[in-house]
């Protein structure tokens, strides 16, 4: 793994753990030429993914993105990390899972949707406003009004 500090290729892995769920390697690493320290994490794939966009360019699935979409969000909501990481690997494993190496970008956004849904419901209604581009306060308006029956059909 190369240092971020130094650029150096060669680092010494100190220390080595599980996450909470057992999904990532936590790796604690040293750079023998700079002293520089970092975190590495280490999660298992089992397939290349290749998102399709809407427009139907084609690139690779960035599991980063996803997290960093997620995140936005529920920036400044009472959401703690780990419940976003399980909703982020959970979303991948779901992809993966589908057997497929292409996965058009609507499904993505549906289970993102799904899982702010389950997790907060004002970083549901962020994304949304994003991902189905609202442009108006009439567009969320109707949304929180589908939101409602939805919500009232479920109890």
């Amino acid at each position: 793994m190369r240092c971020p500090y130094c650029m150096n290729a060669d680092t010494q892995v100190k220390d080595s753990r599980p996450t909470e769920d057992n999904s990532v390697i936590r790796r604690r690493r040293v750079c023998p030429d700079c002293g520089g320290r970092f975190t590495t994490f280490e999660r298992i794939q089992l397939r290349e993914l290749t998102i399709i966009k809407n427009t139907g360019r084609k690139v690779p699935f960035d599991r980063d993105k996803l997290m960093r979409s997620v995140q936005v969000a529920l920036r400044k909501r009472p959401v703690e990390p780990e419940r976003i990481e399980r909703m982020v690997s959970g979303i991948v494993r779901r992809l993966e899972n589908l057997g497929e190496s292409e996965i058009p970008a609507k499904l993505v956004g549906e289970l993102v949707m799904e899982g702010l849904y389950a997790l907060d419901q004002v970083g549901y209604v962020r994304f949304a406003s994003v991902y189905r581009n609202f442009r108006e306060a009439k567009d969320f308006e109707e949304f929180l009004g589908e939101m409602s029956i939805q919500s009232d059909g479920e109890v």
